[in-house]
Order: structure tokens, then sequence, then C-alpha cells
């Protein structure tokens, strides 16, 4: 009777909990704008690309990674994969892993994605020709549910935050490629209950969006690529850099010589396979640590 009681109680708060593993639902039910939405997220592992693939996410979560010693600060991550499916170990659970073994709480944002007909999401991203002004059109109404999510989840972790045992104040963002999209969304876009203490786009696409003047209490910057991003989203970074550096705001970026895209926490025996240091040490300098 004890055990249908908790059952009931973990459903009726929106928090799943399975061994160590913590999913949060960020909406009760299908959120604003996808209540239609029925079909089912799914996961799939395509041999060579090195990790699974979530794909199909109709309803957001947070995936939560608490460390042992917990410092105060967390971190939101979201995972890239062109708004059509989520690279959820290598942009994702392996970053959070690494912040968490430095004390910090991390979250792994599951963000609303464009619904795939088949189980290769892949090819159905690669067969819609992305990066082009078309593609870009197409994905708008999902890349601005997605930035909804990113906001929501900031606002869920904040009211949250005596729970996880975090400051307030030390709340962050970080995304890749299509999640850099997301975080640089929620950067300029955000309100008091949502606005990130930091943020740091990683290869990010920014676009597909609608983007105002940068705030005038935009949070401090980290940003990071490859000169050799295949997708070309150096020259969104260098943008992106230009434009909260004329606004006076805290900003700083790191373009490497070679690492080409998508390369997250995955080693290919380059400089880039250290990025997360860097980052970790603009943390600390900014006392976000």
């Amino acid at each position: 009777m004890q055990k249908q009681f908790l059952f009931i109680l973990f459903v009726f708060v929106g928090h799943i909990s399975f061994a160590q593993e913590e999913i949060i639902f960020l909406y009760n039910g299908n959120p604003p704008g996808s209540e239609n939405w029925d079909w089912s997220e799914k996961e799939v592992d395509i041999s060579g690309i090195g990790d699974k693939m979530v794909y199909n996410v109709s309803r957001p979560t947070l995936t939560v990674f608490r460390p042992e010693h917990a410092t105060g600060s967390a971190i939101i991550i979201c995972p890239g994969g062109g708004f059509h499916f989520l690279s959820i170990d290598n942009e994702g659970f392996e970053v959070a892993k690494w912040l968490n073994a430095k004390g910090i709480t991390a979250f792994v944002l599951k963000y609303r994605l464009v619904h795939c007909l088949t189980d290769n999401p892949m090819q159905e991203f690669i067969a819609k020709q992305p990066n082009t002004e078309k593609f870009n059109k197409d994905v708008e109404p999902v890349v601005a549910m997605a930035i909804n999510d990113g906001k929501e989840a900031i606002s869920y972790v904040r009211s949250h935050s005596t729970e996880f045992g975090i400051a307030e104040d030390k709340i962050g963002i970080i995304g890749f490629s299509a999640g850099g999209t997301v975080t640089t969304g929620v950067s300029y876009t955000y309100d008091l209950t949502n606005r990130p203490d930091f943020v740091a786009p990683i290869y990010p696409f920014v676009g597909s969006f609608d983007k105002p003047a940068v705030p005038q209490d935009a949070p401090p910057m980290f940003i990071l690529a490859a000169s050799d991003d295949f997708f070309g989203f150096q020259n969104h970074c260098i943008k992106l850099y230009s434009e909260w550096n004329a606004a006076g705001k805290q900003v700083e970026m790191h373009l490497y010589a070679k690492g080409d895209h998508g390369f997250g926490m995955r080693k290919k025996n380059l400089p880039v396979d250290t990025w997360i240091n860097l980052f970790y040490e603009w943390m600390t300098m900014n006392g976000f640590e």
C-alpha cells in the first residue's frame, strides 16, 4: 500500500525516479502550442554516430544529475540535433557527468522536436537539406517551442532551488548546435522568472527566432566552436560575440583551428578535446563554479 502511495505521489507532482535517474516533466500534459501532438518519444543508436539519439520529443523533460558534493551551481544542458533528434549522450549525459564531478548539479533538457516519420531521424534530417533557407523556415515553429522549453526549464530549476540544493543566482544554460539555438534564444528573450545567470552557446546556430536587441541585463556569455565547422556556425559565433561585446556585456569566445561540428564530449585527439576545461575555468573566474 505504501509503495502504491509513493508511485501515485511521484506521478502527481510530475516527477518520476527510476533507480538514480530522475526525470521531471516540465508541463502537465502536452505543453502550449503542441496540445495535439500524440506521438511518443523514441531512442535509436545508429552505428557510426557514437552515441544514442532521442527523437519525437513531444513532452519536454529534465533528466537530473546530482553531484556527490554539490557546490550550489546548476546548469541546464541542451543537446543538439537539428531539431530532429537529440545527441543525448555526446552533448547531454556525458556533459552532465563531467559537471557532476566538479560538484555542479546538471539538468539535461529534452526539448520539443520536429515529428520524424521514420525510425532514422538522421536520414530524415539530411534529406531535408539542413541549414538551407527553406529548412530554417520550416523549423521556425518548433524552434520557438524549444526556446520556450528552455525558459520553462530555468523557471522550474529556480523555483525548486532549495529542493536541489542550488543557489538561485548560479543557474546557467549551455547548448550545442540546435541546443545552442535554444540557449541563445533564451539569452535574448527571457523575463524576470527565467533569466539565466550565465549562458554558453557551443557551435550554435543563431537564427529561426525573432532576435531583439541585446537585453540591458544580459547574462555573461561563453561562446566556443571550431573554425572548420562544416555548417559555418563559427560565423554565427563571431556575430554573437560582436553583438554582446558592442552592447558592453561580458562575453568570451574561443575558436579552435580544427574540430569540425558536433564534437561535444567525443574525443578527436585534437586540442578541442579539452574545451570543457576552458568553460569550467570561465565559470570559476566568474564565480559560477
